[in-house]
């Protein structure tokens, strides 16, 4: 199993998916076009495609000129039916390349919030893993409307799209799920003074809320990465290798 890793950002920690993927032996290429790496030329070398969060936006093609390159490959990978994971900024991209709107600033979340399953969720074979609700991490101040054909899997009041799936194994979450309580932490020291900016007394309650939200949302986190990678197909190539 051979899986594309995209990094946004320079600080970006896997967490709970990268917890999964190493359960399943999976096979990490990490690229960051962020700060140079060429993207593949298409799908044909990867059985998956996961492409994580950043603090640019979804259309900052300006800033990041492979924006638009990164999510017609996402589309790439769907339309092969390889898996698909779009997480946060990963997931605005993944909206804008199967024809949705982005909205920019429109949906500031901070920390760990509840999300809920829609009907649709519920019986899904990856948002299925999580509870009717759960408390999950979040880091975002943008939204996207539904691409056509998606199917809403997970909502709250902030953004009413907070998890879809296209097709098979297509999917993005807006939410942090791979963020465990090391990753948090890990943010926390990095980014203190963003942090203090962006949610003011955060920082001075996050042990509570940690001791309150950290388990479940780990455990909800993991059920959902083991879940996910269980959708990837392996190519009968690399599978007899």
């Amino acid at each position: 199993m051979r899986v594309l890793v995209v990094e946004n950002d320079r600080v970006t920690l896997l967490g709970q998916i990268g917890a999964a993927l190493d359960e399943a032996g999976a096979e990490l290429d990490i690229c960051r076009p962020h700060a140079g790496d060429l993207l593949p030329a298409d799908e044909s070398g990867h059985d998956a495609i996961v492409v994580m969060g950043g603090p640019q936006n979804a259309l900052d093609d300006e800033s990041h000129t492979y924006l638009p390159a990164l999510a017609a490959l996402m589309r790439r990978f769907g339309e092969a039916d390889k898996s698909v994971l779009g997480v946060c900024l990963g997931s605005q991209l993944l909206a804008r390349a199967y024809g949705a709107a982005n909205h920019i600033g429109t949906a500031p979340e901070f920390g760990w919030c509840t999300i809920a399953l829609t009907k649709d969720g519920a019986g899904d074979p990856v948002l299925s893993a999580a509870a009717g609700a759960f408390p999950i991490f979040q880091w975002h101040s943008d939204t996207f409307s539904l691409p056509e054909g998606a199917v809403r899997l997970a909502t709250n009041d902030a953004a009413q799209n907070q998890a879809f799936r296209l097709g098979r194994a297509v999917y993005g979450t807006q939410f942090h799920f791979e963020a465990n309580r090391d990753v948090v932490e890990e943010w926390v020291r990095i980014f203190p003074d963003h942090i203090a900016r962006l949610a003011p007394g955060w920082l001075e309650r996050r042990a509570a809320l940690a001791a309150e939200s950290g388990p479940v949302a780990e455990a909800t986190g993991l059920a959902l990465a083991r879940a996910w990678v269980a959708t990837i197909k392996v190519t009968e190539a690399r599978r007899v290798a």
